[in-house]
Parts: structure tokens; C-alpha cells; sequence
């Protein structure tokens, strides 16, 4: 069974009719008022339905009927006149046949009907004066045929046409002046999905109203090709192959609420294109890169509402519309800087988490005297490291609070602030100190236990050297953004969390050579590094162990091995979903923002958190000193409790 497509203006029609149906229904009854209609066909009041009964021709009917349903049908001809008897006939439905030819005399005599469908066939062309006798006509559907040229007279006697439905044919060019002439009446006027290439000028007249192109292969719009449409309300240009609007093709819309020109290939959008659109309510410019966006480019549209982008950053450029599309990139939503609860909540235990771990290993190791006091530097070094790591993160926490429910308003001002390339300077800076931290540390353990005889060993001074050394790096690396602007844009600006992991087209060549330098040059060379040098490690532990066959060798030996497992596997954990994520950006692939929100939020500050345990809090050398200091303090403690006892028994001796 088949089911009736002819589409949306049926169904409206069937809505605006709605009111005058009920009202007929209650004064007339369904009984058949004709003499004549077919067996196989159904009748009701003056209206017959023979639909899907695989007729050939069209049949017989009284003269008096006012709506023919012929669809779903095999018709392949329609002989001249065919229709010239019916003049009471308004509704007639030819929509899924097999019709290929329509005379000039075809629709003859049909001086009342208001809606022909013919949608649906293998029409190829119609002829000048095709639908002369047509006076009455308000509704001419023609979508889904192979119509490849209007011809000039083609719509000659539609003098009361509403609504021309010319949707998936061929037509290649459109009469110039014809359109408003032969249908002064003419509103709305759908032409999507055919082969026009080029909109030239005095093509489409004041007439209208609503005016679709959508799906055309259109290049070109020359200048003016518009200047005649003063009262065009919708304006339908998306999924074409434009590359360039005139600067003024809008000139004259002014009364123009809905303009939709995305999926196309723009070069260049001036920022003053849609000025003159001061009552445009709705603006679509899904898929389109636009490099030059800026807040001047939407602020003379006072009344738009609506707007729908290909990015969500772009958003920020329209602080005033109510609602864009799309409303997150996964970091940031239209109302939140964090998109979700989630974010929102991990971000606090995140920060804290940080903080107060690394804090309580620079306090502890700052009371318990050790034997290797290089060590303990290096370790309060990577601990401050990871604390900005924490600060950040609380810093990001406080403004999702603050802009919390109006994010949008304040996104573009947000990361454009100095408070947003500082946060974002101090993570990138906790990140790379922390990088080369963890890999100075590692290689001073690979030397003393590959090479246990050599007779380097870092001294103080030597350490205090590295180690300023690498925060001097670190911050080199942080603030080399900011000295060119032209170079690397707002390099920690491009998202919420001012964090620069993500590449996209837009991002300037500096910046994405730089970005890439840090993430998969240094970044990876220390991860690489810090791997071979643990594995080369155990394996000259292992190596060493081997000699002897004493159970507590064995068991030192899987000890070590956990542990340097461990080490590695939250090193991996870290930054091979940070080393995929900036390699798959590059190929400009997309990347859903939910997962770079939660690299940044989750992933990135995993090391910063873990360090501290990994360590400090789980070396049995730094167990060991803080069991012999808490015993120390307890004996301090007791000691100190006997001596009160003495003093208050001399006391009352006394």
C-alpha cells in the first residue's frame, strides 16, 4: 500500500481549510450529490476519491464534481480538454502517475479550480500558456519531475497564484520579469533542489515573499539580483556553492525575518553584510568557517532571536540573540562555562584533590629531615608545580560560578580577559614544569641505578641549577604566546577552560606549529624518555636480582616492578589521550568537545594529582621517616607527661 507524499502544502492547506471543513461537515452530509463517477471509486458529497485504483486514463465523472483525486495512479496522457466540462471542478490531485506531456489545452476550461498537484510524474517540460485557463489557481504543485526550462508564457493566466511548488526538477534559469508579471498574486515560490548556477538580475520581483534556492548549484549571485524584492520575508540560500555575496545583495530586504545561506563555501563575509537586515529574526550559517567574525558583524541585528552557527565559539561573537545553535561544544554550554553537572563537580574535586595532596607533601617534607635533601627539592619542586595545576582548576570552578545561567553573554569578554590567559598560562606552565620535573627525576634515578659505580651524583648546588633551570623553560615555553599577536592569535583564548589542546582550521599556523612543538614534540620525547628509562631500570634490577636466589631479593624485585608499573601506566594514562586527542585535531577531524572537556578537566590533572602518592606518600623511605618522626613527637609527648607528673608531685610534697 502506498502512502500519499504530496507534501507539505496539502497538509497546510488542509490546516488553513481546517475551520471551513468543520463547518460544512456540520451542514452537509457524506452522501454522494454526483450521478456519475466510477464503481472503484469512493464518492462524498460532491468530491471523488480514485486514488491507487491503477487507472490509465481519467474517468468519466458528473460535471458538477469539485474534487478529483486521481493519485497513485498509471496515467500517462492527458487528451486535450480533457477537463474543459468540469467547471465547478477546485481541487485536483494527478500526483503519482506517470504523466511526461501537458498540452496546451489540457487544463482547458478550469476557470474555478484553486489547487492542482501534479507532483510526483516525469514531467519534462511545459509549455507557453500551459495554464492560461487558470485564473482561479492558488496552489501549483510541480516538485519531484524532470522540468528543465521555464520558458517565458509558461505561467501566463495564474493570476491568483499563491504558491508555486517547483521543488526537485531540473530548471536550469528562470524568464527574467516573468514571474511577477504572469503571477502578480505570487508569494511563495520554492525552487529547491535544481540546477540553477547563477542568480542574475530582475529574475525574481517584489512579489514575493518566501523565496527557497535551497539545494541549487548555484556560484554566482550578481549585484542587484535581489534589489526587487522588497517584500521578501524568507529567504532560502543554504547548500549551494557560493562563494561570495555582493555587498550589497541585501540592500533592499528590509522587511526580510528569516535568511538561511549555510552549507556554503564562503570565501569572505564583510562585516557589514547584513546591516541593513535590521528585522531579521532568524539567521542560519551552519558549516561555514568564518576567520573575520567579530561582535560588529550582528550588532546592527537588533531583532534576531535565532541564529545557528557551524561552531559554538562563534556564538560569543552574538551576545543579544536568545538562542544559538550549536549551544555547547562539550567544555562550555550556552548558559554554563562547564557544559554539565559532571564537569561541574569533578572540576572542585579535581582542584582539591591537587591542592591539598601536593600542599600536604611540601608540608611533610618540609618537617622530616631525609638523608637526600637533592630529592626532597626536586619532589617540592613538582609538587608547587602540580599545586598551579590545582589553582587552575579552581580558578575555572569560580567563573563557571560566576557566569553560571549567562555564559554567552560574557564568553567572548572571557576569553579575551587577561584573567583568562593567565589561568591558562599557569596550566600550560604546571603541565611542562611538571613534564620535565618528572622526567629530570627519572633520569637521576636511571643513572644511579643502571650505573651504580659512576661517581656523578648532583650535588645541591647542581640540583638548585636544574631545577631553576626548568621552571626558567617553563615559563619561556608559557609567555612565548604573548608576543605576537598576528603569530599565534589568542592562543589560550580559543575555548572556556583557556586551555590549548584542541587545533581547528581556524587557528593560526604559529600557534598550531607551536601547540604541536610542545604536545607532540617535548611532551612526547619526555614520555618516551621517561618509559625507556624505567623499563631499562628494571631490567638491571632484574638483572642484578638474578645473581641471587633469596626470597627477599624476589620479593624487592616485584616490588620495584609494581611500582615502576604503576609509575608508568598513570604517566599513559596522562598523555596518550592528550597525544591522540592534538594528532587526530590536526587532520581537522571531528572532535565531539565532550571529550577534550574532560581531558582538561579529568585527565590532564591526573599526574598533578597522583604525584604525590606515586612519590612521596607510598615510598617506604618516606614512610619509614614519617613513622620514626610520629614515634619521635609521641616519645616528645610521654616524656613531656612524666615530667608534669614529677613537677606536680614535688609540688604537693612540698
Amino acid at each position: 500500500m502506498r502512502v500519499d507524499n504530496s507534501g507539505w502544502p496539502k497538509l497546510f492547506d488542509t490546516i488553513q481549510s481546517a475551520r471551513g471543513s468543520r463547518v460544512m461537515q456540520d451542514e452537509e452530509t457524506n452522501e454522494c450529490m454526483l450521478d456519475v463517477f466510477p464503481e472503484k471509486c469512493e464518492c462524498w458529497r460532491r468530491t471523488i476519491n480514485c486514488s491507487g485504483r491503477h487507472l490509465h486514463s481519467v474517468p468519466p465523472v458528473s460535471f458538477n464534481v469539485t474534487a478529483l483525486d486521481l493519485k497513485d495512479n498509471k496515467i500517462k496522457h492527458l487528451n486535450d480538454g480533457i477537463f474543459s466540462h468540469y467547471q465547478s471542478l477546485e481541487k485536483l490531485l494527478l500526483q503519482n502517475n506517470k504523466l511526461r506531456v501537458l498540452s496546451f489545452l489540457t487544463f482547458s476550461g478550469l476557470f474555478h479550480l484553486k489547487m492542482l498537484f501534479l507532483s510526483n510524474n516525469r514531467i519534462e517540460s511545459l509549455e507557453a500558456g500551459v495554464f492560461k485557463d487558470l485564473n482561479s489557481l492558488e496552489w501549483l504543485i510541480l516538485d519531484n519531475n524532470k522540468v528543465a526550462k521555464i520558458v517565458s508564457g509558461t505561467f501566463t493566466g495564474l493570476e491568483s497564484l499563491y504558491f508555486l511548488y517547483l521543488l526537485n526538477n531540473s530548471i536550469r534559469e528562470i524568464p527574467k520579469h516573468s514571474i511577477c508579471k504572469e503571477m502578480p498574486h505570487l508569494n511563495w515560490l520554492d525552487l529547491e533542489g535544481n540546477q540553477m548556477r547563477t542568480i542574475r538580475r530582475s529574475v525574481f520581483q517584489e512579489c514575493i515573499t518566501v523565496l527557497s534556492l535551497r539545494r541549487n548549484k548555484i556560484q554566482q549571485i550578481r549585484k542587484g539580483a535581489l534589489s526587487q524584492m522588497s517584500k521578501l520575508v524568507d529567504l532560502d540560500l543554504s547548500v549551494n556553492q557560493i562563494t561570495d555575496l555582493p555587498p550589497s545583495l541585501f540592500t533592499n530586504l528590509k522587511d526580510l525575518q528569516q535568511l538561511n545561506i549555510s552549507f556554503n563555501h564562503f570565501n569572505h563575509i564583510p562585516q557589514n553584510q547584513f546591516d541593513l537586515l535590521t528585522n531579521l529574526q532568524s539567521l542560519n550559517m551552519e558549516d561555514i568557517e568564518i576567520p573575520n567574525i567579530h561582535n560588529r558583524m550582528f550588532s546592527s541585528l537588533v531583532n534576531l532571536s535565532h541564529i545557528y552557527f557551524k561552531k559554538f565559539q562563534y556564538c560569543s561573537y552574538a551576545p543579544h540573540v536568545r538562542s544559538c545553535k550549536p549551544n555547547s561544544d562539550g567544555i562550555s554550554s550556552f548558559e554554563n562555562l562547564l557544559a554539565n553537572i559532571l564537569l561541574r563537580v569533578f572540576v572542585w574535586v579535581m582542584a582539591c584533590v591537587t591542592c591539598f595532596g601536593n600542599l600536604f607533601v611540601i608540608c611533610m617534607r618540609s618537617f622530616i629531615v631525609t638523608e637526600n635533601c637533592q630529592h626532597t627539592m626536586s619532589i617540592k619542586s613538582l609538587c608547587c608545580a602540580d599545586c598551579l595545576m590545582g589553582f587552575y582548576l579552581f580558578c575555572i570552578g569560580a567563573f563557571d560560578i560566576k557566569f553560571q545561567g549567562e555564559y554567552n553573554k560574557h564568553a567572548q569578554a572571557w576569553m579575551e580577559s587577561w584573567e583568562c590567559k593567565l589561568v591558562g598560562s599557569l596550566a600550560m606552565l604546571s603541565s611542562e614544569v611538571s613534564v620535565m620535573m618528572l622526567t629530570y627525576m627519572t633520569l637521576e634515578k636511571y643513572l644511579c641505578i643502571v650505573f651504580p659505580f659512576s661517581h656523578f651524583r648532583a650535588g645541591r648546588g647542581q640540583t638548585l641549577c636544574t631545577l631553576t633551570a626548568i621552571w626558567g623553560l617553563g615559563f619561556f615555553i608559557t609567555i612565548i604566546p604573548f608576543f605576537s599577536y598576528e603569530t599565534f592569535g589568542n592562543f589560550y583564548g580559543r575555548n572556556g577552560v583557556c586551555f590549548p589542546l584542541q587545533s581547528d582550521s581556524t587557528e593560526k599556523f604559529g600557534a598550531r606549529g607551536y601547540s604541536v612543538g610542545i604536545f607532540l614534540g617535548l611532551n612526547l620525547l619526555a614520555f618516551i624518555a621517561i618509559v625507556f628509562s624505567y623499563s631499562s631500570m628494571f631490567y638491571s634490577i632484574h638483572k642484578t636480582g638474578a645473581k641471587t636466589a633469596e626470597r627477599s631479593v624476589l620479593s624487592r624485585e616485584v616490588t620495584i616492578a609494581k611500582r615502576f608499573f604503576f609509575i608508568v601506566f598513570t604517566d599513559a594514562l596522562c598523555w596518550i589521550p592528550i597525544f591522540l586527542l592534538k594528532a587526530v585535531s590536526l587532520t581537522e577531524a571531528e572532535i565531539p568537545g565532550t571529550i577534550t572537556s574532560w581531558v582538561v578537566i579529568f585527565i590532564l590533572p591526573i599526574n598533578s594529582a597522583l604525584n604525590p602518592i606515586l612519590y612521596t606518600l607510598t615510598t617506604s623511605s618516606f614512610q619509614e621517616k614519617l613513622k620514626q618522626c610520629l614515634q619521635s613527637k609521641r616519645h616528645q609527648i610521654q616524656e613531656s607527661g612524666k615530667s608534669f607528673t614529677l613537677v606536680s608531685i614535688n609540688t604537693n610534697t612540698a
